[in-house]
């Protein structure tokens, strides 16, 4: 099989393998977890910031974010597509008792014009927002890149208000591969900042967070409430050193993958794609003018040895990853022309 359907499928490099066997361990939440303590101080490096958190998940560590900035009864402005809105079971509401202010965008970022709008002041009738949260890469708009002056101007104008900043990092690696700026440029004035290492990066296991040692030091206390005190979880951290120290240089060949899948996808009959509008590693195309549905198309595509899911009834979703190459994805292709020329053909004998 050739799965696209998302850079979180990615399986260990046997050099990630090899370190994870020879992980030097200890129990984590003592704080004795030699490779641990390395990944955070690594991670924290990266981002320019004072210190890591190691977490088992990229929600998780999103959840935490959000508790660090909030009280219960206040409001989160984000994207109306943002993950921690659509995908992470309204942990926002459940653990942090936040309401979202969603703001609709056309890709998926949002500039300061948008935000100063839909800002909640405290008062006798409305809950205030304090938290502002951005996705960069945002999945959901296809895998698009916040401009480094958009972000600057955000953080410039909220912290002038006195409201935080977190960014839903989970693919800031393929931001950063796509703009030319480094990871700790990106998100120099981001309160705290989440990425993942088993998504583009391609770890089994974990994401991290980044922020000043005093939110930090909270977090921990929120992953254990959560769970995510892991004892001897060097084994798994071992994998994503590898993965920072090996990963981001190849990430340009996946961009370069999604370009190529998405130029030959704007020519195939009944699929709709701006492939002008690919930047990373996301490729999201129409296919409701083939006559399928997306889970009618996805079947097609399974029972020809590629997998791709759609995120409405309407859009595929293709994610590349280092376990894709280049002719896989001329094979995908060729599947996916397959069950565009069938559906063309279907047509003219019923016309």
């Amino acid at each position: 099989m050739i799965d696209l359907r998302s850079d979180t499928v990615t399986r260990p490099s046997e050099r990630m393998r090899k370190a994870m066997a020879e992980a030097e361990v200890g129990d984590d939440v003592y704080r004795e977890d030699p490779t641990v303590n390395r990944l955070e101080e690594r991670a924290a490096e990266i981002c320019g910031k004072e210190a890591a958190l190691f977490v088992p998940t990229g929600t998780m560590g999103n959840t935490i974010a959000i508790k660090l900035h909030t009280r219960h009864g206040e409001e989160v402005l984000c994207d109306s597509r943002s993950h921690i809105l659509d995908w992470e079971l309204s942990m926002l509401a459940w653990f942090s008792g936040c309401l979202v202010r969603a703001v609709q965008t056309q890709d998926g970022i949002l500039t300061w014009s948008q935000i100063e709008p839909a800002l909640r002041r405290f008062g006798p009738h409305n809950a205030p927002t304090t938290l502002i949260s951005l996705e960069n890469t945002h999945n959901m708009g296809g895998g698009t890149v916040y401009p480094q002056t958009v972000i600057d101007e955000i953080c410039s104008e909220t912290h002038a208000r006195g409201l935080k900043v977190h960014m839903d990092g989970a693919r800031i690696f393929n931001a950063s591969i796509a703009s030319g700026v480094p990871v700790a440029r990106i998100v120099r004035d981001i309160d705290t900042v989440m990425f993942c290492l088993s998504k583009a990066l391609g770890a089994p296991v974990g994401s991290m967070l980044a922020g000043s040692i005093a939110a930090i030091e909270q977090a921990r206390l929120y992953r254990k409430r959560l769970g995510g005190g892991m004892r001897q979880a060097g084994i798994l951290a071992a994998a994503g050193l590898i993965a920072l120290q090996e990963s981001p240089a190849r990430l340009a060949l996946d961009h370069e993958n999604a370009r190529f899948l998405a130029s030959e996808l704007a020519g195939m009959p009944g699929i709709s794609i701006d492939p002008a509008a690919v930047q990373t590693n996301i490729v999201i195309f129409n296919v409701s003018e083939t006559g399928l549905s997306t889970a009618e198309f996805s079947a097609e595509l399974k029972h020809r040895g590629v997998l791709v899911n759609g995120i409405d009834d309407r859009r595929m979703r293709v994610v590349t990853h280092f376990d894709v190459s280049r002719e896989d994805c001329e094979r995908a292709l060729q599947a996916i022309a397959e069950v565009c020329a069938n559906c063309t053909a279907a047509a003219a004998q019923r016309a």
